[in-house]
C-alpha cells in the first residue's frame, strides 16, 4: 500500500466515527499532513479520500486555493506596479490577501447543499507560503464550518505543531490531524 492509499484508510477510519455536533469550529478541521513531495501523488489520488467520504454516507465538496494568489493579483488594478516594486505588496498582502483565500473557501461552505453532514476539501495549502499563513486563513473560516473541513497539508505536525512545507514556523491548533508519522490519528 502506498503513502497516500494509507493516509486515505486512516482518514476512512476516522470519517467513518459518528460526527459530535456540539464542538468549535476549529474542532470541526481534519488536517491531512503529508509529505511535500507526495503533492502530485496526492493530487491525482485525491478520489481515495472523496470515496471514503462518500460510502461513509457524508457528501464531499472540493475548493483548490493553488492559483489564488494569481487570481488576486489578476483583479488587482495596480498589478503592474507591484511587479516593478514587489515590496510594496507586502502590506497589501498581510491586509488582504488571507481574506480573499477565505472567502474562497467561504463561498464552498455555504452551497446550499453544503450542510452538517458535508465534508469541504481544501487544497493547494502549500501555494499559501510566504504569501498568507494556513493558520490566519483557517481563523477567518472555522466559524462557517457547517460539517467537517479537511485541509490537504504538506509539511509536518509533530509536538502538536503544524509546519507548512517544513520550512515555516509552526503553529498549535485545535484540528484533527492524520499523518504517516508522528501525531495525528
Amino acid at each position: 500500500m502506498g503513502k497516500i492509499e494509507e493516509l486515505a484508510e486512516k482518514y476512512s477510519r476516522h470519517i467513518s466515527l459518528p460526527w459530535q455536533q456540539t464542538i468549535s469550529g476549529a474542532q470541526r478541521i481534519i488536517i491531512i499532513v503529508y509529505d511535500k513531495e507526495l503533492e502530485r501523488t496526492l493530487r491525482s489520488r485525491k478520489s481515495a479520500f472523496e470515496n471514503a467520504t462518500k460510502e461513509t454516507g457524508h457528501k464531499w465538496f472540493e475548493v483548490d486555493i493553488t492559483r489564488a494568489f494569481a487570481l488576486w493579483m489578476f483583479g488587482d488594478e495596480y498589478r503592474e506596479a507591484y511587479f516593478e516594486a514587489p515590496e510594496d505588496l507586502e502590506l497589501k498582502l498581510e491586509a488582504e490577501f488571507a481574506q480573499y483565500v477565505a472567502d474562497q473557501i467561504i463561498a464552498c461552505l455555504d452551497m446550499p447543499d453544503a450542510d452538517t453532514t458535508s465534508v469541504v476539501a481544501v487544497y493547494g495549502a502549500g501555494s499559501l507560503f510566504g504569501l498568507a499563513r494556513v493558520s490566519e486563513v483557517l481563523k477567518l473560516i472555522e466559524h462557517r464550518i457547517k460539517g467537517r473541513l479537511v485541509v490537504f497539508f504538506p509539511g509536518h505536525f509533530e509536538d502538536n505543531n503544524y509546519r507548512l512545507l517544513d520550512a515555516r514556523d509552526g503553529w498549535n491548533y485545535m484540528a484533527i490531524p492524520i499523518s504517516l508519522h508522528g501525531g495525528g490519528a
